[in-house]
């Protein structure tokens, strides 16, 4: 039985007794044809109705919203016993598993979805995952494919975002972050990605003017500033392996300093803006601008 199968039925059953106890005690009285009914009435409505598959689901969701993962595992395990398993309950099954640090289970789950509607929210998964192990590079081909299914998605974009300046493609970063941040202008992970490409791009006083005027935390700053310093670490190593190889160091063919700006996108080269000396666009400057004083 559902969750909300048994709220209902709770629910019925303490308004019977409330109403047995009413009768018994204004005189009227209730005889046992009378109890039979009540309580046949509330057995009736402890059946599962077509609403209470959605209202379980939306339980569950609501749980990992709180982060109760583990709970949330039990519930998903118990919707699937009694409706069966669905492309919602495997997306939040694998979310739950890679929250509860069970990557390979969670990798199998998603690797479920690439053939379903969600299929997008798989490759994200897959994404995710890979970026949670350090692997930045890898995660960039799932994290693109997901932006490819789900184009307006701006969490999906911002995390390919993410995913590509922390391997040392900052370039690559900015066409995703900023279609990101203008489809969600509300969105933290977002705006901190945008600090992280500001610092990540050498531009360190519009990055801490900019998370003054959105107010981050300080916690919040020093993980910013602690991903720039790993992301300009890439950066660094990239660099250095390409003038070894550029000198005969080496022994193999020139490997470039920084990747590869991805087929389709413009480098920031091509669009800078002489008006801000910027590769970011003015409007976007200017709305992420510090206040006038």
């Amino acid at each position: 039985m559902g969750r909300s199968a048994l709220l209902i039925a709770a629910a019925v059953c303490s308004l019977s007794l409330a109403a047995c106890s009413a009768f018994r005690d204004s005189n009227y009285g209730v005889g046992a044809q009378a109890q039979r009914q009540l309580f046949a009435q509330a057995s009736a409505d402890r059946e599962p109705t077509p609403d209470n598959a959605g209202v379980y689901l939306n339980l569950i969701t609501r749980m990992q919203a709180q982060g109760l993962y583990f709970a949330s595992l039990a519930h998903i395990d118990a919707y699937e016993q009694q409706y069966g398993a669905i492309p919602d309950t495997i997306l939040l099954r694998a979310d739950a598993l890679r929250e509860t640090g069970q990557p390979a289970a969670a990798k199998v789950e998603y690797g479920k979805l690439l053939k379903t509607p969600l299929a997008a929210d798989g490759y994200h998964g897959l994404g995710l995952l890979a970026g949670a192990s350090g692997d930045f590079a890898g995660a960039d081909a799932p994290l693109a494919r997901a932006t490819e299914l789900a184009p307006i998605n701006a969490v999906m974009l911002s995390d390919l975002a993410y995913a590509r300046m922390r391997a040392g493609n900052v370039s690559g970063a900015r066409v995703p972050l900023l279609k990101a941040a203008e489809l969600d202008q509300k969105n933290q992970k977002t705006m901190s990605n945008l600090a992280l490409y500001l610092l990540a791009s050498g531009r360190a006083q519009d990055a801490q003017a900019f998370m003054t005027r959105e107010r981050f935390p300080p916690e919040v700053r020093k993980a910013v500033e602690a991903d720039a310093a790993r992301v300009l670490a890439v950066g660094h190593t990239r660099e250095t392996v390409g003038q070894r190889a550029n000198s005969g160091g080496g022994g193999g063919g020139d490997v470039p300093a920084r990747a590869s700006t991805p087929t389709g996108e413009q480098s920031p080269s091509d669009t800078f803006d002489t008006r801000t000396g910027s590769d970011l666009p003015a409007p976007m400057l200017e709305r992420f601008a510090p206040a006038a004083r």
